[in-house]
């Protein structure tokens, strides 16, 4: 069933046009002697057309066409405007405001009728196309996200492949990958890059799949040699993740080439200082660094939280970016909130 709205102030054209569309068949008229009310209701109900005379007290036609224009999904509208004004500066005027067509005073029964019907058709067809073009968009949107989760679990039983070999990791690179968001989110990132620092935290060590296990599970000291044998990890994650199409991918190779650099310049694998060092990498230096000393280790004891808070503090602007730091020392409440949701013992694999 159509709904047809007609504004028209005089009561005997209501009746004649109400008339002639109960004529047509599956159509329902709603009539509206006074055009305020026919534009508040038409703003809050949705016709499949709108039939407004154009010589009308208060709110003659154009102005209606123009407010009602303005209302949110009333754009498309189909607006069918009599008139017995034959000026085109008129009919110029309302098409450019938004009117779909016109019919002069008097009204002829045939022109009348075959218009409605085309109108209401190009109504019902417009519509369908846009509850497809809704439906197409809603799958596309259930297939790139069946997608992003696809590979999300990809990243994270990466970077698991890593933690299997690294007895330092564990429950470590959900801790490490909240904090990274936390700091990311506190300095004003906007919200993608955030969420992608955030999926690509974990992947900061992936390179340490491709150290030797005499030196990665070594459990003294390392000698210079092997040092530099374990350095080259940061190099390995950069290889292995670089090229790639995906954003979170492209996000993790920079990371894993950056997160072992200092602020000062000291750091590895290029020796980077200050702002040359990218962003991500000094929000992940920072989250990696304070879970690694406040963590427990078969070769250490965890460090209380007021210490490697005091080690981040020391180190700021030297081996740190001050302004990381910064977040951190202002919100350590949350910071721990993040090392009590996630404990050595955490069992699930997903961020």
């Amino acid at each position: 069933m159509h709904r047809i709205a007609i504004i028209d102030d005089s009561d005997i054209n209501l009746t004649l046009l109400k008339a002639l569309i109960a004529k047509l068949g599956g159509c329902e008229a709603v009539l509206f002697q006074n055009s305020s009310r026919g534009l508040q209701w038409c703003s809050d109900n949705l016709p499949d057309l709108i039939i407004v005379d154009y010589m009308m007290p208060e709110l003659d036609g154009l102005d209606f066409v123009q407010r009602l224009r303005k209302v949110p999904g009333r754009d498309q509208l189909p607006i069918l405007m009599i008139t017995a004004n034959d000026n085109r500066e008129v009919r110029y005027r309302a098409l450019e405001i938004g009117a779909t067509d016109f019919l002069n005073k008097p009204v002829d029964r045939m022109e009348f009728s075959a218009r409605v019907r085309n109108m209401l058709a190009l109504n019902t067809s417009r519509r369908h196309l846009a509850d497809r073009a809704a439906w197409l968009a809603e799958e596309v949107s259930k297939a790139t996200a069946t997608v992003h989760a696809r590979e999300q679990e990809l990243l994270v039983r990466m970077s698991r492949a890593a933690e299997f070999r690294d007895p330092e990791t564990g429950a470590h690179i959900q801790r490490m990958a909240h904090l990274s968001r936390l700091i990311a989110t506190k300095l004003g990132l906007p919200q993608e890059e955030q969420d992608l620092i955030f999926k690509a935290a974990p992947m900061h060590d992936i390179g340490k799949i491709g150290i030797p296990d005499s030196i990665l599970l070594k459990p003294g000291r390392l000698t210079a040699e092997e040092y530099a044998v374990m350095k080259g990890h940061a190099q390995l994650g950069f290889q292995l993740l670089d090229g790639s199409e995906s954003k979170v991918l492209q996000m993790g190779a920079l990371i894993a080439y950056s997160h072992h650099e200092k602020f000062d310049g000291t750091g590895y694998p290029r020796a980077l200082a200050g702002e040359a060092i990218p962003l991500c990498g000094r929000i992940v230096a920072v989250a990696d660094v304070f879970d690694a000393l406040v963590s427990e280790r078969p070769y250490k004891r965890a460090w209380p939280y007021e210490k490697a808070f005091a080690f981040l503090d020391k180190g700021a602007n030297t081996h740190f970016d001050g302004a990381c730091v910064e977040v951190c020392l202002r919100h350590q409440d949350e910071i721990l909130a993040i090392r009590a949701c996630f404990q050595e013992d955490y069992s699930n694999d997903e961020l």
